[in-house]
């Protein structure tokens, strides 16, 4: 995944509102968004060549997320699935601290990644880049392929709407923000971060949504939690770019997290 937005406990109605995208090339085989066969209480898509997930949310309410951080002037790194890591939070019983000071210890298992772990009560950001265990305070969050909330023109566009919007609402139309997310005008050359890619692909990777010959957003989600421990949790997935399928699901947090 490489573009998120999120507001934690700041909306009077949602306790946490999160819509993400995930960008990956269209030959990687993923499974759409579903509860696991074989862990039952974890909801998210899954990447089948790893087997482990971008975004995921359990029935306890656990909730994480990670993206990997693209700067190719770095040496490459890691030998373990990045996946693997919100899968791994997502079936352990230690609070996200404690699962970041672990991350922490095994973070050069992994290439370059942010990570988010916690619950609709509190959130913890991890960068093994970074190295730093950050306890996010409440308000609204952006995360791609660089630290969080760093000043990329899409990380800024994603979280001002966000912003902009939930201030005036009080009950989300989703459709507002699958539109949010799905804005594919790249930004100009000038705004951009060089990460070591080029003019031309760092131009195309600047847009919200990036359709490309091989590469490109595969879905968008909308993960919402409200002040009654309803989940409201939908994927849309594209091929090459246009949209095929919707999956939706919803249900009551069975014991609300301490993250």
């Amino acid at each position: 995944m490489c573009l998120l937005a999120f507001q934690l406990q700041s909306h009077p109605k949602y306790q946490l509102v999160m819509m993400a995208n995930r960008d990956e090339a269209y030959a990687r085989p993923t499974a759409r968004a579903n509860f696991w066969s074989d862990h039952p209480d974890i909801l998210a898509g899954r990447d089948l060549e790893q087997m482990g997930t971008w975004l995921g949310i359990n029935t306890q309410g656990k909730v994480a997320a990670l993206t990997n951080y693209r700067d190719f002037t770095l040496p490459q790194t890691g030998k373990l699935s990045r996946g693997h890591i919100v899968s791994s939070y997502l079936q352990s019983s230690l609070s996200a601290q404690d699962f970041m000071e672990q991350l922490h210890t095994n973070r050069e298992d992994y290439a370059g990644c942010n990570v988010l772990a916690g619950s609709a009560k509190e959130m913890f950001y991890y960068s093994n880049i970074e190295q730093s265990i950050r306890h996010l305070p409440n308000g609204t969050h952006g995360l791609s392929n660089a630290l969080l909330n760093t000043p990329w023109p899409k990380v800024d566009k994603t979280k001002a709407l966000l912003a902009d919007y939930l201030q005036q609402t009080e009950t989300i139309d989703r459709d507002r923000l699958f539109g949010m997310m799905q804005r594919a005008e790249p930004f100009p050359i000038e705004q951009l971060p060089d990460t070591g890619v080029g003019e031309d692909l760092e131009r195309l990777l600047s847009s919200i949504f990036i359709a490309s010959k091989d590469y490109g957003t595969r879905c968008t989600t909308v993960l919402t939690i409200d002040r009654e421990d309803r989940v409201e949790f939908e994927e849309r997935t594209y091929k090459k770019g246009v949209f095929t399928a919707t999956q939706k699901f919803s249900f009551r947090i069975e014991k609300p997290a301490h993250s």
